[in-house]
């Protein structure tokens, strides 16, 4: 018989990886919130102080009265929040690398009764406005799902970000065409704190009419949060979080590290923080013979082609990344919590697996 006693937690990696920024645990300010809202009971179902003061924060954070519900993940923020802006006749226009179309096991298509995604292309995981114009314009007959929302990742899948110039262009466009604009933000913060612009320029004053602005990748625990900037698409959209049970009976846990990294500042602080270890992580891998990057670093993400031998020998020593969709290579992600020393015993790693001859023998496999 098999005793619960027999079952061992493994202990965590001691080595920080940068396989994701979902490793990473959760950061202080997230964690001391938590500590203080775990204290004596509260109100269940969102109407405790932390999920108001929550709410709150978020509306002086982007300078406007705006609705806001949490979610448990951005799947979820994503598919509840698109479903809401359309109706299951209409179609979703994305990227074709973006987490709404590769990531999300068609969450958006069920929980909006089967709207259909509609993709497009461009350079460096950003939308081409000539290809979502003739997305929308090749057809307009009752036998095509009507376009109705123009869906944009800040920070995209590829790493860069959309400036303030970009997303004008895109608002013009979605006006001209009659779309409703929503924004995946799993890495919303890390935009912000590349661009270093108020949020209220690449967000509500950019046209967006719903932002899914991520926390987990953030340094909290579990939870992302709604934004509806256009108060019309919010109506009963707490009845959509309660039928895919998104409505948190203890709500005052997915709020309360909101509450912690609002206050504080430590949003923009941690994600500038990943933002300035993938930077230098770039240029070290940028001067290692044998290396080749793929995307412009803009965020906390780099993508580089490393030789199959170098992959395979940087495994062997313990580290984790993944290979990535679209770019031919590996995707390395920068946390909160990656330090000068995690980037260099990587990068030491890499120019001692190049110099070993690992590098060469791949490169005469690929001749």
């Amino acid at each position: 018989m098999t005793h619960l006693s027999d079952h061992k937690i493994p202990a965590p990696l001691q080595r920080r990886q940068f396989a994701s920024d979902n490793y990473a645990g959760i950061c202080p300010e997230a964690w001391a919130a938590l500590q203080d809202a775990n204290s004596g009971h509260a109100p269940a179902y969102g109407e405790d102080p932390w999920t108001a003061r929550a709410c709150d924060l978020l509306r002086e954070l982007f300078e406007i009265d705006c609705d806001v519900f949490f979610a448990f993940n951005g799947t979820a923020a994503n598919s509840m929040s698109l479903a809401a802006m359309c109706q299951s006749y209409h179609s979703i226009i994305c990227h074709s690398l973006s987490h709404v179309e590769t990531d999300e096991c068609g969450g958006p298509e069920f929980f909006s009764n089967g709207t259909k995604v509609l993709l497009v292309e461009g350079e460096n995981g950003k939308i081409s406005l000539d290809a979502v114009r003739h997305t929308v314009e090749r057809r307009t007959d009752i036998h095509y799902p009507k376009p109705r929302v123009l869906s944009v990742t800040q920070a995209t899948e590829m790493g860069t970000v959309y400036g303030v110039e970009e997303l004008d262009a895109i608002q013009e466009t979605a006006r001209q065409l009659k779309l409703r604009l929503h924004m995946d933000g799993a890495r919303f913060a890390n935009a912000a704190a590349a661009l270093g612009v108020a949020p209220k320029e690449i967000t509500w004053k950019a046209g967006i009419d719903v932002l899914c602005f991520g926390g987990t990748k953030n340094g909290m625990p579990v939870g992302d949060a709604v934004i509806f900037f256009n108060h019309e698409l919010a109506k009963e959209f707490e009845y959509r979080c309660k039928q895919a049970g998104q409505l948190a009976s203890k709500m005052r846990f997915l709020a309360a590290p909101w509450v912690g990294m609002l206050e504080s500042g430590a949003w923009l602080k941690r994600a500038g923080h990943a933002n300035r270890c993938a930077r230098m992580l770039e240029s070290g891998l940028r001067d290692i013979d044998g290396v080749e990057l793929l995307m412009p670093t803009q965020a906390n993400a780099v993508f580089v082609r490393l030789p199959g031998a170098v992959a395979s020998g940087l495994r062997d020593r313990g580290w984790r990344f993944y290979n990535f969709i679209g770019s031919g290579g590996v995707r390395l992600m920068c946390s909160w919590d990656t330090t000068e020393d995690d980037v260099a015993a990587f990068l030491n790693n890499v120019r001692a697996l190049c110099q070993s001859g690992a590098g060469e023998s791949a490169k005469q496999i690929h001749a």
